[in-house]
């Protein structure tokens, strides 16, 4: 028996597929694989299979991850491509893996925001953004488990970032605490919209680009 680990890409229209949908679309081209997936067990089993991580609906990625168990012993070689063969445009599996690291050893995630503004950049638009997430605290509402509203700190979660100024847009990198507890890049739009909220953009795109270690290195 083999537990192994996908490294995959997910953008452009495959952004929008939520997470179970996804789930369902990988379950659908193992058996492309030949491999025999590991099942639950009862009246209903199902492929036991779990994404690391998930990403919000909309967000583009170049590091999801996605764990499964497998009957034979395999180091993954050869997976990637034959799973490749049917995958509809937006996901792009780039390795496969035996999946060595616990979960719980991915601390941090860093992803990418573009923030776009219609009728141009407000004045020092970079500047003030990089003030603003450098604060102490950060309090925005967000849904708790109960789907109720609470006040939440962000602050602490916020490891580092930069910004940029360009035609039209703000670019930049952010670095969020990835779980226990986790940020959402997307919720930081919420922050600017209650203390800066003449540069809430009109647009923000979020890419995930890396998922760390406490250290800082790449999860895998």
């Amino acid at each position: 028996m083999s537990k192994l680990r996908l490294l995959f890409i997910k953008e452009a229209q495959a952004s929008y597929i939520s997470h179970l949908d996804l789930l369902r679309t990988f379950q659908r081209a193992f058996p492309r694989t030949e491999l025999d997936i590991k099942h639950s067990q009862g009246y209903h089993p199902h492929p036991i299979i779990s994404i690391v991580l998930p990403l919000p609906v909309g967000q583009s990625s170049d590091c999801e991850l996605l764990d499964f168990e497998v009957t034979q012993d395999t180091d993954g070689s050869g997976i990637a491509e034959k799973l490749n063969t049917g995958m509809p445009s937006g996901l792009r599996v780039l390795d496969c893996y035996p999946a060595v690291r616990p979960v719980r050893e991915l601390t941090y995630l860093r992803a990418d925001l573009t923030l776009e503004y219609d009728n141009g950049v407000p004045e020092n638009a970079a500047a003030r953004l990089t003030e603003l997430l450098g604060r102490q605290e950060l309090v925005i509402q967000k849904r708790t488990k109960r789907k109720d509203l609470a006040d939440v700190d962000i602050a602490p979660m916020i490891k580092d970032f930069s910004f940029t100024e360009g035609e039209g847009v703000v670019t930049g990198t952010v670095t969020v605490l990835a779980q226990n507890p986790g940020l959402n890049p997307q919720l930081l739009e919420k922050a600017v919209e209650r203390y800066l909220p003449e540069l809430t953009p009109d647009f923000l795109r979020v890419r995930r680009r890396a998922i760390l270690d406490a250290e800082g290195r790449d999860f895998r």
